[in-house]
């Protein structure tokens, strides 16, 4: 049984796929996801889902409870990791341009064991990221609708639980229905088509990154030096400032960067993914990385870290200008643009690793099989969309944050590996990119994601387990059993 667990997906060398052409490989006669996005889109794509939970959400809450103004360098730490896992991730997605993102190139390097614990990792990394935004989309909804003088009751705005000191408490709260609402209206959108919401995406985030550049522009004229001061702060126990709260909050604003694993996930999607996948992964990584260090020194410099620990800091930052009443309007209005694509890239990319997982026989058929006339994998959206409505009905977005950051940082520790072991294994495959240095970045890239991983406290790591738990009982429960890669191997032999 131990030999089966450890049975690796044939690989085969990627033939060019031309611009709207398909490419009829395993998933001939079930279905084919229709190729229709170039390097524009899926450099939007990326961008869409990296900027947006990490400036408009996270990052306050980072600073006041862990790095200080010292988040710049949790950015630079976590844009690291990133740009080490980013190189891999284009390395795989040129050479395998299919669906399942690190779920595929997993499962021909490591194994179906392994692929199947990265694949779980990523429900968790989607799921719970859509969840997590859709909670702080919320947030910045409600509080537009408070300037508006049409604000909802906070029994209808947050969750029914928190999660302090290791444990769960009741809130108060009934249920958050912005955040159920807005899931809700994505999940209709990812039904009925990628080209529509590709294109509903580029407009977001031309409508985002003019207000974050009216923001940096706007707001730097109120920068306060000593509000930078100290840029660490001392230490105060455990992750609590000091270098500790640095990586502490690196971990924390991570899952913001899993945009580019977004891309990849749309492989099977591009018109050419040879020559813009890396495009796609590279360049979003690079653009929202320097944005991010960018606006977090000016988020800081504004407003001391210390008042900056809530669901929405930007505009937290510029309620304390009234000359800038204005700006926090429309930082209002395109975080809530921003968020929703976020969002919007998640729970595109989620259902296409459900269906990845499905055509292998790991997951049921109905997660596997594709809309005649929207060409979407449609059940697995359905899914994903009231699971994902759940959560952010439910829970805070602390706990969602954190997971998410562990199933990412997971995940992109085995693409790093992945590459690395590919390269000894199968060195005649075709890379139509290839990671410079590929030694020193993929072992770098392993390192830096278990370092940002080992600050997590021992709560998450519990969580992380019983979610573990529970997929290794589907897996051996289900897809064990009905694994095609198994029983190809076995009418063979």
């Amino acid at each position: 049984m131990f030999k089966n667990l450890l049975l690796v997906k044939p690989v085969s060398p990627t033939p060019e796929v031309d611009a709207g052409e398909h490419d009829h490989g395993p998933l001939k006669g079930h279905g084919q996801l229709n190729r229709t996005l170039g390097a524009k889109e899926l450099l939007l794509l990326g961008i869409g889902a990296i900027i947006g939970a990490g400036i408009f959400v996270m990052t306050g809450q980072a600073a006041a409870n862990h790095a200080g103004p010292a988040i710049m360098l949790s950015f630079v730490l976590a844009g690291t990791a990133c740009a080490f896992a980013g190189l891999c991730y284009a390395e795989f997605a040129a050479m395998l341009p299919v669906s399942g993102s690190a779920y595929s190139y997993t499962y021909a390097t490591l194994g179906e064991l392994v692929a199947w614990f990265v694949g779980w990792s990523l429900v968790l990394e989607y799921l719970f990221a859509a969840s997590a935004v859709a909670v702080g989309w919320s947030a910045y909804t409600n509080s537009l609708l408070q300037t508006l003088g049409l604000g909802l009751p906070a029994m209808l705005t947050s969750a029914p639980f928190t999660f302090h000191s290791g444990q769960f408490q009741l809130t108060g709260g009934l249920f958050n229905l912005p955040a159920v609402l807005i899931v809700a209206g994505v999940t209709y959108l990812c039904y009925v088509g990628i080209r529509q919401s590709a294109t509903a995406n580029a407009v977001v985030v031309a409508i985002k990154v003019t207000v974050i550049l009216l923001f940096i522009g706007f707001g730097a004229n109120y920068i306060n030096p000593d509000n930078w001061v100290p840029f660490i702060p001392a230490n105060e126990g455990g992750d609590k400032f000091g270098w500790e709260g640095v990586v502490r909050g690196a971990s924390i604003i991570f899952f913001a960067y899993i945009g580019f694993d977004a891309v990849s996930t749309a492989a099977q999607e591009a018109k050419n993914p040879q020559r813009d996948m890396p495009i796609g992964i590279l360049g979003s990584l690079a653009v929202c990385t320097l944005i991010y260090i960018i606006v977090s020194g000016v988020l800081t410099g504004m407003l001391s870290y210390t008042e900056l620990g809530t669901a929405k800091p930007v505009a937290t930052a510029l309620e304390a200008y009234p000359k800038l009443t204005w700006l926090k309007t429309l930082v209002e209005l395109g975080a809530i643009a921003g968020l929703s694509s976020v969002i919007l890239v998640m729970m595109m990319g989620q259902p296409r690793i459900f269906f990845a997982m499905s055509r292998d026989g790991l997951l049921p058929p109905m997660f596997g099989t594709v809309h005649p006339k929207h060409q979407t994998p449609h059940k697995a959206t359905i899914v994903v969309g009231l699971v994902a409505g759940l959560l952010a009905a439910m829970f805070p977005l602390g706990v969602l944050g954190d997971l998410v950051s562990m199933g990412t940082l997971l995940a992109f520790a085995t693409v790093c590996a992945g590459v690395f072991i590919l390269r000894r294994t199968r060195p005649e495959l075709r890379r139509p990119f290839r990671v410079p240095f590929a030694p020193l970045v993929c072992s770098g890239g392993v390192l830096a994601c278990l370092y940002l991983l080992s600050s997590m406290g021992w709560a998450n790591w519990a969580l992380l387990a019983g979610w573990t738990a529970v997929g290794m009982l589907i897996y051996f429960g289900y897809g064990y059993r009905h694994s095609r890669l198994r029983a190809a191997r076995t009418s063979s032999s």
